[in-house]
C-alpha cells in the first residue's frame, strides 16, 4: 500500500509539472499591466492630425508615444495626458489614475507652464512688432523660480501614490534648425537659438528632477538631431492649418518620441500579454493655448509698425509679399531691410 501511494504521488506531481508547463507565460512576458500617460499635448499626440473621438479638446492621438509604446509592449494604457496642461493640471485632473495597482508611468509636463505657445508667437512676429527677447527671458524666470518647487510636488506625489511603479519623465525637443522657411513667420536666427538654449535649460531642469526623485529620464533630443522644422525631413510642425498642429511633432516625431521612451520605460525583453487603451478616460476642459501667428493686415500691427517707425509703403510690401506667396526668404529679406533702417 505505501508503495502504491508512492507511486500515485509521483504521477501527480508529474500531471501537475505538465500543467504547470502548458499554462505557463513564454520567458518575458508578464501579465496584464497598467501604464498611466501623464502630460500636456506633446503626450497626448498633437501634430500628428488624427486623435482619438472621445479625448475631446484634450487631442489624445493613437499616434502619440503613449499609444504606440503600450501597443508595442502589451500594455494596458490609462491615456490622461491633455493638451495644455499644466503641472497643476496633471495633479488635479491626472493624478488620481495613478494608484499603488499602477507599474509604469510616463509624464511630460512643463512646456507650458513657462508659455511654450505665447512665447512662440511673439518670436514669430517681425522685430519691429514683437519683444522676444523678454518673452523668453520672462519664462526663464518662471522656469527657474517657480517650476522646480512645482515639479518636485509632482514627482513627489507620483511616487507616493504608485510606491513601485517605473516612471519616466520625458523631456522636449528642439524646433529649430537656424532658418525660417515658412512666409507667415518671421523668426531669426538669433531668436530660433535663443529658443533652442530654453529648450535645453527645461530639459536640464526635467532632468535633474526627475533623477532627484529616482525616476528615469527619457531624451528626445538626440533622437531630433536633423528632423527639426525646415529640415529637409522634418518631425516638426511648422506653421500649420489647423494651428493648433503648429510646432509639435508629427507622425514621424511622435514615433520618434516611441522609439526613445520605450526602452527606458520597459525593460527589453518584457512583453506584457494583454495590451489595450482606454482613450477617453480623464477628460479635463482646459483652455489650451495655441500658437497665433502674426498678421500683418491687423490693426495691432498697423500701430506696431507705426510706433516702430515702419513705413505705411514697407508694411504694404511685407503684406503685398506675403498675400502673393512670396518665397520665405523674400519676405526675410524684406523684414531684415526694415530691420537695418530701425537699427534692430
Amino acid at each position: 500500500m505505501g508503495r502504491l501511494k508512492a507511486l500515485m504521488a509521483v504521477a501527480v506531481s508529474a500531471v501537475c509539472a505538465a500543467v504547470f508547463i502548458a499554462v505557463a507565460p513564454p520567458a518575458g512576458a508578464v501579465g496584464p499591466t497598467d501604464y498611466v500617460a501623464l502630460g500636456d499635448s506633446y503626450a497626448s499626440g498633437v501634430g500628428s492630425r488624427t486623435y482619438y473621438a472621445d479625448s475631446g479638446s484634450c487631442y489624445r492621438s493613437p499616434a502619440s508615444y503613449p499609444a504606440a509604446v503600450a501597443a508595442a509592449a502589451g500594455l494596458v494604457l490609462d491615456f490622461r495626458a491633455c493638451s495644455g496642461a499644466k503641472v497643476a493640471d496633471v495633479v488635479s485632473g491626472q493624478l488620481p489614475a495613478v494608484t499603488a495597482g499602477t507599474d509604469f508611468v510616463t509624464v511630460t509636463v512643463g512646456g507650458n507652464d513657462v508659455n511654450f505657445a505665447p512665447v512662440l508667437t511673439e518670436c514669430a512676429k517681425p522685430s519691429w512688432w514683437g519683444n522676444c527677447t523678454k518673452a523668453i527671458n520672462d519664462a526663464l524666470v518662471i522656469l527657474r523660480t517657480q517650476l522646480p518647487a512645482r515639479l518636485a510636488g509632482l514627482y513627489a506625489a507620483i511616487r507616493a501614490r504608485a510606491p513601485y511603479a517605473r516612471v519616466v519623465v520625458t523631456g522636449y525637443p528642439l524646433l529649430f534648425n537656424g532658418s525660417d522657411c515658412n512666409l507667415l513667420t518671421f523668426f531669426s536666427p538669433s531668436e530660433e537659438s535663443a529658443l533652442n538654449a530654453a529648450t535645453n535649460e527645461l530639459d536640464t531642469l526635467l532632468q535633474s528632477g526627475a533623477n532627484a526623485a529616482g525616476f528615469v529620464f527619457a531624451d528626445p533630443r538626440p533622437a531630433f538631431v536633423g528632423h527639426a522644422w525646415c529640415d529637409r525631413q522634418e518631425w516638426i510642425n511648422g506653421l500649420s492649418n489647423p494651428v493648433l498642429e503648429s510646432f509639435h511633432p508629427n507622425v514621424s516625431g511622435h514615433a520618434a518620441y516611441a522609439s526613445v521612451v520605450r526602452p527606458a520605460l520597459v525593460p527589453p525583453g518584457v512583453v506584457a500579454s494583454q495590451a489595450s487603451i482606454s482613450s477617453g478616460t480623464g477628460i479635463q476642459t482646459l483652455a489650451a493655448p495655441t500658437f497665433v501667428a502674426p498678421d500683418l493686415g491687423s490693426p495691432e500691427a498697423v500701430t506696431a509698425a507705426k510706433s516702430a517707425g515702419v513705413s505705411r509703403w514697407e508694411l504694404a510690401a511685407l503684406r503685398l509679399a506675403q498675400l502673393r506667396g512670396a518665397p520665405a526668404s523674400v519676405l526675410k529679406a524684406i523684414d531684415e531691410r526694415i530691420g537695418a533702417r530701425l537699427g534692430r
